[in-house]
């Protein structure tokens, strides 16, 4: 297993205390991973850290998530569900049933989406789901990749239908691995629905890789911009490159996750300290971390912390 070059600096894990990741994955899963739900939230326990998401590509995690809340209730752990074929794709019902069992975050497609088959660029490093999703793809009667638009390029009546169930429980709308053109018609009709919490999921990931302009037009029209640590940490995007988009947008319209869990990468809680670490190596202040780790994330999600920043003040960022 993977570990950092140097532990994260005091400094940095006082910056996340009461931290919650909206975006890991972790066992039991199709895919080994290096840490179950439940030992995760033991290890956001003992780090001081105040909950995280449950995200898979292919099971809805609102029981999981309600398990590993008996088990360690020190720790919110929170359900989600990402809207690809193993649940019906764009199923307005299998959403409402997350929904009342309580998840969070609903993702568009992920694994599945149009756009994750054509706009991956030639050479990008596979992603850790790659080898066994091709797999299922090579069946015969796999369906197709999805697609939010019709031939027309308006959103399908499959998206409305998910868009209003996502409206009437409050939800999260996370934009998953949709191309640009798709979230252009997303984001609109999603407002027009009374939709609030609009997510755009891992910026930089590189079947999307939105220019810092294009971040801050979606920020501009009411979207968070997600940065998550796996897509610099892994080679897919730089960390300048990261770090000039969050300067582009301002960390208050910021959320930062980690998307680990996967074999070889680092411990998850290690993850978003480095995160931070960098962060603040780079000029970034710990309240405005603070503001991307902690803040941001709870009110997205309706979770708030009472931890404090112990380390001292800094005015930079």
């Amino acid at each position: 297993m993977s570990e950092l070059n140097r532990p994260p600096s005091a400094e940095a894990w006082a910056a996340i205390q009461g931290a919650i990741d909206l975006h890991v994955h972790v066992g039991p899963d199709v895919i080994r991973r290096r840490i179950d739900d439940v030992d995760l939230a033991r290890e956001f326990r003992d780090h001081g850290l105040a909950g995280f998401v449950l995200k898979s590509h292919y099971m809805p995690t609102a029981e999981r998530a309600a398990a590993v809340q008996r088990a360690v209730p020190e720790v919110r752990a929170l359900g989600a569900v990402a809207l690809n074929h193993a649940v019906g794709g764009l199923n307005p019902a299998a959403l409402e049933v997350s929904a009342q069992l309580g998840a969070r975050i609903a993702w568009m497609p992920t694994v599945d989406a149009a756009n994750e088959w054509t706009g991956r660029p030639p050479g990008a490093p596979p992603p850790a789901w790659g080898a066994f999703h091709d797999q299922l793809r090579r069946r015969p009667a796999y369906p197709s990749p999805i697609s939010l638009l019709r031939p027309d390029g308006r959103l399908s009546e499959a998206t409305n239908s998910c868009l209003e169930v996502i409206s009437a429980y409050d939800m999260v709308l996370a934009t998953g691995h949709i191309g640009r053109q798709e979230i252009l018609a997303l984001i609109p009709r999603a407002r027009e629905l009374g939709i609030s919490k609009i997510v755009i999921t891992h910026a930089e990931f590189p079947s999307l890789a939105l220019t810092a302009e294009e971040q801050v037009e979606l920020a501009r029209q009411g979207a968070i911009i997600e940065h998550c640590y796996t897509t610099a940490h892994t080679g897919k995007t730089s960390w300048e490159t990261t770090f000039a988009n969050i300067r582009a947008t301002g960390p208050e319209v910021v959320v930062i996750s980690t998307d680990l869990g996967q074999i070889g990468n680092p411990p998850v809680a290690a993850g978003l300290a480095d995160f931070a670490d960098r962060l603040l190596q780079v000029g970034f202040s710990p309240d405005a971390v603070r503001r991307m780790a902690v803040e941001n994330p709870g009110q997205l999600i309706g979770v708030t912390t009472s931890r404090v920043i112990t380390s001292p003040r800094d005015q930079g960022g």
